[in-house]
Formats: structure tokens, sequence, C-alpha cells
């Protein structure tokens, strides 16, 4: 019990303050996400407007998302990190309760899409400030520390949010917003500019390229076109893969769930022990291969094994496994071609790559479930990851 003890104590030691706090800063933001994962039911059972007319503003949620990426990028690198985060946390915090007070389809769409510009304005700006606050050292684990807020926040929000769902919907467009503008203030009070300083302004490792412009940066481009590809296969986790469960394997809603929550259960008591014994031992671009040829595994098992409750389970531990190996690594990765002076804009574009996957990933999944079956959709899913781990070897050579 002792070596665990110090094993998991020495997996959280030496992170500086300011990345514990820009990660309670994300857990308290996350914890209030609650107006996305229910805005369909919303919609369709609140407002009466069809599944298709939800789907359309879902879809301006992913718009929104991929400019937010981009623009936020652009302007990180000329306002400030800092800036950034506090003014889109208070002005998403603001538009989450107007959109509650929409009624009429066409500001539901216009301000979907606002909203989501500014919302996700916020998200390279916050990965631009964990790797000013983090030594090269402990990169990885500064990220892994962000993804745990995350994963506990939307567990929270979540459960949270069904509650709140069942008795007041518009109920979850204050808490969104509350939960928001709350954030923007510890993190005006925690981590103002005054008072705390970058642990390391130029980070060591890989060496940072001396470029005004990450789009110049082939081979960075060439890594943002493998992680729409990952992000693409990884975001059937939450769409395809529950319904393949249900209607394949014949799984009870019940077992479904405790699957789906192994996989944040291990994230949130592994990943960090994980981190701390494999940083720094390997070009951080093998361990992301490795990732994502077990997720590609996690798929593709499905076509190649028969079974039900312990299949899903064999699955979900490749999957999860593989996520850790790969996602943290991936932070890691772009900020190590950076310098200071870019830094936002190769955020941007790392946020745009998912926020794409995100628009793109679901539905067309369940489309070709739909058309092909399932059997197409998981030897077509572990075909891109493998394309994409070979892509990653790639660079890993090219570096």
């Amino acid at each position: 019990m002792t070596q665990i003890f110090r094993l998991y104590r020495d997996a959280y030691a030496g992170l500086s303050p300011a990345t514990w706090w820009l990660s309670l800063v994300m857990l308290v933001n996350r914890s209030g996400t609650m107006v996305i994962p229910f805005m369909t039911l919303y919609m369709t059972t609140k407002l009466g407007y069809s599944i298709a007319q939800a789907g359309w503003v879902m879809a301006l949620f992913g718009a929104g998302a991929v400019c937010g990426g981009l623009i936020g990028g652009k302007l990180i690198d000329r306002l400030g990190f800092h800036f950034i985060q506090i003014a889109t946390l208070f002005g998403g915090g603001i538009l989450f309760i107007i959109l509650g007070q929409m009624k009429s389809y066409p500001m539901i769409c216009l301000f979907a899409f606002i909203l989501s510009l500014i919302n996700d304005m916020f998200r390279p700006a916050n990965s631009a400030a964990i790797a000013h606050y983090s030594k090269e050292a402990n990169r990885t684990r500064s990220f892994s520390l962000n993804r745990l807020a995350i994963n506990l926040g939307w567990a929270m929000g979540g459960a949270l949010g069904g509650f709140i769902a069942s008795k007041d919907y518009e109920l979850l467009f204050w808490i969104d917003g509350f939960t928001n503008m709350s954030a923007a203030l510890l993190l005006y009070f925690a981590l103002s500019p005054s008072r705390t300083k970058a642990v390391a302004p130029k980070p060591a490792g890989i060496k940072p390229l001396n470029i005004q412009s990450a789009y110049k940066d082939k081979p960075y481009m060439v890594f943002i076109v493998m992680t729409i590809l990952f992000a693409f296969s990884f975001f059937q986790l939450f769409t395809t893969l529950p319904v393949y469960y249900r209607q394949e394997l014949h799984l009870t809603e019940s077992f479904i769930g405790l699957t789906m929550a192994l996989n944040g259960i291990l994230i949130a008591s592994l990943e960090m022990v994980l981190i701390h014994k494999l940083e720094g031992r390997r070009h951080i671009l093998q361990y992301i291969m490795i990732g994502v040829l077990m997720i590609a595994v996690s798929f593709m098992m499905f076509n190649v094994f028969p079974g039900a409750e312990w299949l899903a389970l064999a699955s979900m531990l490749f999957m999860t496994f593989g996520e850790m190996f790969a996602m943290p690594f991936m932070n890691t990765y772009w900020v190590t071609r950076t310098v200071t002076e870019n830094r936002g804009q190769y955020a941007g574009l790392f946020t745009v790559a998912w926020s794409i996957a995100q628009v793109l990933g679901p539905g067309t999944g369940a489309q070709i479930a739909d058309r092909f079956g399932f059997e197409v959709l998981w030897w077509l899913i572990g075909g891109i990851l493998v394309v994409s781990a070979f892509g990653y070897k790639w660079l890993e050579r090219k570096n």
C-alpha cells in the first residue's frame, strides 16, 4: 500500500500551482455542461421542433466550434491567453442564458452558432495557458490533469443535467451560464498575470521551429490531418458504439451505462500514474501511434471475436488504454513545435481538428452503419485508425 500511495503521490507531484488552478477552472466550467448534451431533447420535446431541425442546430454548434478555434488561435497570439479565457468564459455564460430565452427557430440557430464560436475560443486559450505554466518534464501530466478535470466535470454535469432536465429544461441554460461566469471569476482572481509567471516560457524537447505561422509548418499540418482521422473514428465511442451494443450485442441499458462509465473511471484513476511512468522515456509520437493502434483493435475485434458482455468490456479496455496512450501526448506534440509568439495558432488548429471530426464523425458513422451495417463500419474505422497510426509513425521519422 505504501508503494501504491507513493506512486500516486509522485504522479501528481511537481505540477505548478497555476496548472492546478487551470484544472479547477476547467472542472467548474465543465461541471455546468448541460445544454449541449440535452439540446436535441430540449428542441424536440419542449419546443416541438423536428429531429432534422434539431440536427441542423447541432451542426451549427459544430460549425461555430471550427470558427471559434481558428479565430481564437489568431487572437491568443495578439491579445494573450488570459484575456481570451476570461472574455470567452464570461461571454459564453451570457450567451447560454440568452439562448435559453430564444424560441423561434432562426434565432436559436443564430445564437447556437455565436455561442459555440465564443465558447470554443476558450479551448485553445486554455491549452496555451497550460503550456505556458508547465515544464517540459511534466507537460504531458499537466495536460492529463486538465483532461481529468474535463472528465469529472462532464460526469457531474451530465448526471445533474438529466435530473434538472426532467424538472425544467430552461434551468439548464441558467446553470450552464452561471458556471461559465463563475469559472471566469475564479480565473480572474486566481491567475492574474501580475501574480503568476511562466514556468518554462521556451519549451525544450523537440526543437521549436522559428516560423511565423503554424500553417507553414508542413509536418504539423500532416499531424492535424492525422488527428482529424483519429478523432473522426474516436467519436464513434459516444454515438454509434452504444447503438451497436444495444442492437447487435443485445446488452441492457444498465450494462451499456456501466461499460461506458468504465472508460471514465479508468482514466480518472490510472491516466496520471501511467503518464508519470511513460513521460520522457520514448518519443511522444511512438506513444501516440501505440494508442491509436490499440483503439483500432478495440473496434475491429467486434468483427473477429464472438461474445457480448465480455467482448464489450474487452473492447472498452483496449479503447481506454489506447486513449490514455494517445491523447495526452497529442497535446505535448503541438506544444513542442511552438514558440511563444505562435502558440495560439497551433492550439487553434488542434482545436479545429477535433471540431471538424465532431461535426463529421457521428453523422457519417451512423449513415454507414444504417446503409451497410456495423461490420463494414468497424472495418472502415479500424482501417482509418491504422492509416492515422502510420501517419504518426511517418512524422516520428521526420522529427
